[in-house]
């Protein structure tokens, strides 16, 4: 390592609070998650002519916060926040297990794996932390599945960033990651998308603020017709997104 980045690593452990510009980073698409390479079945009801419209999409996504990720991966998100607090490696881990086996469909089980074990991988090469070095350990050595949400809440705790910033920055990112796929597949505008994300505000803090304290034990999800949905996308042949 230079002598300048060593100089600078040792300003950055000073008392400056860099936790906002450290949510933005991990929030950008130059963030290599992979997060934005996700449609959650969308591209399968694109393909099949059964969402049209802004209407439509908003709906979809709607259903996916509030009856998947809200009830489950925000309280899993919460959870190992907590836990990083204490530097409770076991518990994490039991989040993560958790959080995994909720996920009934192949390539998002896959696919939240990836992107979290990217997150965990790429924090780590920049903050040193025992936690996280282990986290990322049990990862690598198939001990822990790495899911996309305990991910963000180990990371976001290690760098500083509130709980509720973290778990509104996960619903914010689905919903993105929702909507750029709508975009992308020509389904909606530019215009059109800012604007379902601006009219899903509000369901984002309702969730964020329903789920935010709630125990591991209080995971839950059921959206019956987006888990057929994104199942179909796996046997999808040619496809744009990788869920």
């Amino acid at each position: 390592m230079s002598n300048v980045l060593s100089h600078v690593l040792a300003w950055m452990h000073m008392s400056t609070d860099f936790s906002d510009l450290s949510l933005m980073q991990i929030s950008d698409s130059f963030f290599p998650t992979g997060l934005y390479t996700m449609s959650n079945g969308l591209e399968t009801l694109f393909s099949e002519k059964r969402i049209t419209g802004m209407d439509e999409l908003y709906e979809l996504v709607q259903t996916n916060i509030v009856q998947q990720i809200g009830p489950c991966d925000c309280i899993a998100l919460s959870n190992a926040y907590d836990h990083t607090s204490s530097n409770d490696l076991e518990k994490i881990i039991i989040c993560d297990r958790s959080l995994f086996a909720m996920k009934l469909v192949k390539e998002l089980r896959e696919s939240t794996c990836r992107s979290g074990t990217q997150m965990i991988k790429c924090v780590n090469s920049f903050v040193t932390n025992d936690t996280l070095s282990k986290y990322y350990d049990m990862i690598k050595n198939s001990q822990a599945p790495g899911t996309h949400a305990v991910a963000i809440g180990v990371a976001s705790n290690i760098l500083g960033i509130e709980k509720q910033k973290a778990v509104l920055h996960f619903l914010y990112g689905f919903s993105v990651s929702m909507v750029g796929a709508a975009l992308r597949l020509g389904i909606i505008e530019h215009i059109q998308s800012q604007k379902i994300l601006h009219l899903l505000k509000p369901v984002i803090v309702e969730t964020c603020d329903k789920y935010i304290s709630k125990s591991l034990s209080d995971m839950w999800q059921f959206a019956p017709e987006c888990d057929v949905i994104q199942i179909t996308h796996e046997q999808k042949f040619s496809k744009m997104f990788i869920t």
